[in-house]
């Protein structure tokens, strides 16, 4: 395997050039069990951090922690030790979340992924809102959004999903698909192509593990029934991870996501909702809420049956998780601004002590 293979290619040669002298090699992420686990094409390795690289990740223009698709700066262990990395190279495009819990932090799911599959399956767990979430943070990861309707061999009106999915999927490929029985997979493959990473996102259940098996060609990965009611699956992929296709693509996949909360949003939501968008230029305030405000398009536009209710409902809750987001994250930098000041005013006062006299 080459660097090539793995993904390598111009925009991060450029962005590795200034690590070249001081003896480090580029590698990517290929898992995260426990410890990050590296490739530099003709062999892997476990890697820690750089106790230089975790002290930049506590200011406020840091990547955050490596993640699996992360293109890094590593110096190769010698004897029994393992290897460190040193730096991670710029992102082209990451997925991100909100992490989960009451933390204002960004969890980076997978990294410099050129296209997304946001599987979501066709069976009792359909959800077009939970569809309209991922896409909404899918627009904003740099990466190319393609549905995938997983477990049609399931679904016995596949022509309604489909009508409700490409309703709140403007502009984006749709596919319908079963992996169990390889239906309409050749399509996801021609995806799947060198030089090209695609990541898989989904809640638990809905076959992202058999998908990649399937465009694998082998059973790489684990794979466990859903439960009889609901159609809701276990966690049979514990940790993220990055394979080498038959067809030179590259693939990650990623534990079912039990919730995806925003972490940016903005130019996402305008991407998923462009409808309500241009209707919003039409209202009479430039600020409308779209809730009570007179002469309201958007609200004009539900009532004359021109815009489902629901799909403003999913607008505005996302608009509002946003605003709280924001508000929150702006706290966070004012903290983390405070801390930094005061770190750098008591250094300042400890070296005016240490100043010798006359």
């Amino acid at each position: 395997m080459t660097l090539e293979d793995l993904g390598w290619n111009d925009f991060f040669a450029s962005a590795f050039a200034p690590y070249v002298e001081q003896g480090l090699v580029p590698a990517r992420v290929v898992a995260q069990k426990g410890l990050n686990q590296v490739s530099t094409g003709d062999a892997e390795h476990y890697a820690d951090m750089a106790g230089k690289l975790r002290h930049e990740m506590k200011g406020p223009d840091s990547l955050g922690h490596p993640a699996v698709g992360d293109w890094v700066a590593l110096r190769l262990p010698t004897g029994e030790g393992r290897a460190m990395i040193h730096a991670i190279l710029p992102r082209k495009s990451k997925f991100s979340r909100k992490s989960a819990g009451q933390k204002t932090e960004e969890q980076v799911v997978a990294a410099n992924v050129d296209t997304i599959f946001l599987v979501s399956g066709l069976d009792g767990d359909f959800n077009p809102r939970r569809v309209e979430r991922y896409l909404t943070a899918a627009w904003d990861s740099g990466a190319h959004p393609v549905v995938v309707l997983n477990k049609l061999d399931r679904c016995e009106d596949p022509e309604t999903c489909l009508v409700e999915i490409e309703a709140v999927a403007m502009g984006v490929p749709v596919h319908r698909v079963s992996a169990r029985t390889g239906e309409g997979c050749e399509e996801l493959a021609a995806y799947v192509v060198p030089g090209q990473t695609v990541g898989f996102l989904g809640s638990s259940g809905v076959g992202k593990s058999t998908l990649i098996n399937r465009l694998l060609g082998r059973e790489a990965q684990r794979t466990g029934d859903v439960r009889e009611g609901d159609d809701r699956g276990r966690h049979t992929t514990t940790h993220r991870e990055l394979f080498l296709a038959p067809t030179g693509g590259l693939l990650i996949d990623t534990p079912g996501l039990r919730e995806i909360q925003l972490w940016e949003g903005e130019q996402g939501i305008e991407s998923v909702f462009p409808e309500i968008e241009e209707l919003s230029g039409k209202c009479r305030f430039g600020d409308c809420q779209h809730q009570g405000e007179p002469d309201c398009a958007v609200e004009a536009a539900v009532a004359a049956g021109e815009l489902p209710a629901e799909r403003l409902e999913s607008y505005r809750k996302l608009q509002k998780e946003q605003h709280h987001l924001h508000i929150r994250q702006d706290e966070l930098a004012r903290l983390q601004e405070k801390k930094r000041n005061k770190v750098i005013h008591k250094a300042q006062r400890e070296g005016y002590r240490l100043r010798p006299k006359g």
